[in-house]
């Protein structure tokens, strides 16, 4: 079996994932970012696209996806995308209206959810102006 350098990584780091001393398998990544402007009029669908590109990219297999767009009747202006993965699911909700933006990326099997989440960061920083980002959590899942 062909495992590429982040696999490796990955299964190293996270596979036995530790917290309070009990092993897991999964990692959960959280991103937060202030100051989103929309890089285009239809964000919701450009986030959504990019997300897909990424899970393709990483290699996992996504199984769905949806953006549901938000104008501000029943819910605040903004948008939530959702990449349904055989691992589990990558997210992107954002209020555009005060410019936050939440990023979930999950996996519980052999893929390292950091290539996404990097990917997703530079893209991000390359083009969104102003954009920042204020907090990046990482927590295993599927505590033993």
């Amino acid at each position: 079996m062909f495992f590429t350098k982040y696999k490796i990584i990955f299964m190293i780091k996270y596979c036995n994932y530790k917290m309070n001393g009990e092993v897991g398998r999964g990692l959960h990544i959280f991103l937060d970012y202030v100051n989103y402007k929309s890089p285009v009029e239809d964000d919701g669908e450009w986030m959504l696209n990019k997300l897909r590109e990424n899970v393709k990219k990483s290699g996992i297999r996504e199984v769905h996806s949806h953006v549901e767009k938000f104008d501000g009747t029943k819910s605040p202006p903004g948008f939530a995308a959702v990449i349904l993965i055989d691992e589990s699911h990558v997210t992107a909700h954002c209020y555009s209206e005060i410019g936050l933006l939440a990023v979930d990326v999950f996996t519980c099997g052999n893929n390292d959810p950091q290539i996404i989440v990097d990917n997703l960061k530079e893209l991000f920083s390359e083009t969104i102006e102003g954009i920042k980002l204020v907090r990046e959590q990482k927590i295993g899942r599927f505590i033993k």
